[in-house]
């Protein structure tokens, strides 16, 4: 093996050690804590399936551990790797796959959702990380620019989903708590599973496409919203770059036709599912090409389209995920070929993670889309 391949294999097998690792001790305490740190919804879903979960655990401790040993191995010095080994050693300190829940006090009625967080990042790493290594649109780092910039965003709206969640409800009980249990939500909830998730799909992208257009078109929206658009390169990751004001609204509005319509809520998590993997997938860094799809379901080709700096896609391709709305309202863009740039135009937020969050606030004079 050349020196080249194995410097190149040692950093890989670093990093994937080092964010492994993290994850086992993030998972560790998620099995110390459960009442703090577990989402509530969740916790009857582990406990009849411990045995698994334990399993996996244990699975992705030992191979955080042999990563880092393979990284030590193959570079000199390799911290990811040290990293990822001395992470995997604190996991099994923790309890390791046979950690028992500490007794620190009883249930609570409020959770952090860290195990939201833990199992999402695996997942969608384990997925996308190697597809855009395989089919790539652009040749990019793993660690590209922005990216732990990007991974706190990530942490934020899915460590905190319980929070943001609790803030989204807050509009649709105040102002429709009357309309909840009439007879027509009863008749709406008791339609097929598969049919409520089609028709959340429906009027959820309706709602959402106005208030993502207002964001664009809305000065002061604009500066929350510019966030999103501020990444440079393209990938899985970089669809959580959002604004916590910006997630709030976004899903206030999403939340408030589910709300008063009475969908059920096996649908929605359903349909939370769906596009949850959905919105990853859409920013993704693919070459992938959907000539008719695209046309009926946002596909990363048109989504792209609307990240893009290029002027020709600037407020285009409003929707997550139904076209139709764009179509329908004159602001489908989706040529044969893909953008050539991404970000805003003629500012760019800062990259660090506080200054985007106060960048907003710090905004002065006249602001326009894009400008």
């Amino acid at each position: 093996m050349s020196p080249e391949a194995r410097a190149a294999i040692g950093k890989r097998a670093g990093l994937s050690s080092g964010l492994l690792g993290m994850l086992c001790v993030l998972g560790e305490l998620c099995f110390l804590l459960p009442d703090l740190l577990v989402s509530k919804e969740a916790l009857p879903v582990y406990a009849a399936n411990i045995e698994h979960v334990r399993a996996i655990l244990g699975a992705s401790i030992a191979v955080t551990i042999v990563l880092g040993v393979l990284a030590v191995a193959l570079t000199r010095p390799n911290r990811r790797g040290l990293l990822g080994i001395a992470l995997g050693a604190t996991a099994l300190l923790m309890g390791g796959p046979g950690a028992e829940a500490l007794a620190v006090g009883g249930p609570r009625s409020f959770s952090v959702g860290l195990d939201y967080f833990v199992l999402e990042l695996l997942v969608l790493g384990l997925i996308f990380m190697p597809i855009e290594a395989l089919f790539p649109l652009r040749a990019q780092r793993v660690l590209r620019a922005g990216w732990e910039t990007d991974l706190k965003h990530f942490f934020v709206s899915h460590a905190g989903v319980q929070l943001l969640s609790f803030a989204a409800l807050i509009p649709a009980q105040v102002l429709f708590a009357w309309a909840v249990q009439l007879d027509f939500q009863r008749a709406v909830a008791a339609q097929p599973i598969w049919l409520q998730v089609v028709e959340i799909i429906v009027v959820v992208d309706f709602a959402t496409y106005w208030i993502h257009r207002a964001f664009h078109q809305v000065p002061w929206l604009w500066n929350f919203h510019a966030i999103h658009h501020s990444s440079l390169q393209m990938d899985w990751l970089a669809g959580s770059r959002m604004h916590p004001v910006d997630v709030v609204v976004t899903r206030s509005v999403a939340i408030l036709p589910v709300f008063v319509l009475g969908f059920a809520p096996p649908a929605f998590y359903a349909y939370l599912a769906i596009v949850s993997f959905h919105a990853v997938f859409i920013h993704a860094n693919v070459r992938w090409h959907f000539p008719y799809l695209r046309w009926i379901v946002t596909t990363p080709e048109y989504h792209h389209w609307h990240h893009s700096s290029d002027e020709e896609g600037i407020d285009k391709n409003f929707v997550s995920f139904l076209p139709a709305w764009d179509v329908l309202f004159g602001t489908a863009h989706q040529p044969d070929y893909w953008p050539k740039r991404y970000g805003t135009v003629n500012f760019q937020p800062p990259e660090t993670y506080l200054g985007q969050l106060f960048y907003p606030f710090r905004r002065r004079g006249k602001v326009t889309p894009y400008g």
